[in-house]
């Protein structure tokens, strides 16, 4: 990254995020929220060219995730909370709102917060991340995205999950890193980075739980529908979530798009850079 990029911890919602932030301070603001099993390095090619349009840009590790506090029980990653993490650091930033940006879980927030409380957000990207309410319809009409996702499943599990991903190294999240993107997108640099980011103690665990809070505490929307302006942005070669889900995700946008991206996986951030760029600064 070019940019300048400093980085501070951040008091909200009775926790402490370490964020990273670049742009002009009293530039609109811009939130990038990562999803599993990533933190805010993943929007690395991302930040500067925002920051060079003017935006104050804000990259939390989300709580449980890298330097960000880890609260040791599960209710303390209900999606309520995550989303009140968000609001709490627009309200930091002496804003009345921001442009959200997610990708994967870091959408789901998004879309959470962008239905519930939707005067916080200016416009919203989620990026291979379908509306909260689509998942459970497209699990039971189509196996192959119960499929998919029977690894949620394996999560519920206590301990054993643990154990098999902090094992020889982290191999299995390295493994699943690689085979499920095009080949040469992540460097053993960056694995390096991801392994100091899954090592401090309680790291796995809490990233774990946002997984057991959604089958504990679920994430159902009383008025689901989104009205803030929406482009979603999709690589169709997701070996995780199905285009279908993609597809049904805009029947709960009321000025939303949808664009499908070819010769891209779950990792499109990474994969195609300029081209998520491009469709993050025009919209």
């Amino acid at each position: 990254m070019a940019a300048d990029v400093e980085f501070k911890f951040v008091k909200v919602n009775g926790i402490t995020l370490h964020v990273a932030l670049a742009g002009p301070a009293d530039g609109p603001l811009v939130i990038l929220l990562h999803g599993f099993p990533e933190f805010w390095y993943g929007w690395r090619n991302q930040i500067e060219p925002l920051a060079k349009q003017g935006y104050r840009v804000v990259v939390p590790d989300q709580r449980g995730y890298n330097l960000s506090d880890k609260p040791p029980e599960v209710e303390d990653y209900s999606i309520d909370l995550l989303r009140d993490d968000i609001i709490g650091l627009i309200n930091y930033f002496e804003k009345t709102k921001a442009v959200i940006i997610g990708h994967d879980w870091g959408g789901a927030v998004g879309w959470y917060l962008a239905a519930t409380k939707p005067e916080y957000v200016e416009k919203f990207i989620p990026i291979n991340i379908p509306h909260p309410s689509v998942m459970p319809a497209v699990m039971a009409c189509h196996p192959s995205q119960l499929a998919k996702s029977s690894y949620m499943l394996f999560f519920q599990l206590p301990s054993w999950p643990e154990k098999l991903l902090q094992a020889n190294d982290y191999k299995t999240l390295e493994k699943t890193m690689y085979s499920s993107s095009k080949p040469g997108t992540f460097s053993s640099g960056d694995m390096d980075y991801y392994k100091d980011a899954w090592s401090p103690p309680g790291a796995i665990s809490s990233m774990l739980n946002w997984y057991r809070a959604i089958f504990s505490k679920g994430m159902t929307i009383t008025s689901p529908d989104v009205t803030v302006p929406t482009r979603m942005i999709w690589g169709i070669e997701d070996h995780f979530l199905t285009v279908k889900s993609a597809k049904k995700s805009m029947n709960y946008c009321l000025d939303g798009e949808l664009i499908l991206v070819g010769d891209s996986t779950h990792w499109i951030l990474h994969e195609q850079p300029e081209l998520i760029n491009k469709l993050i600064t025009e919209f």
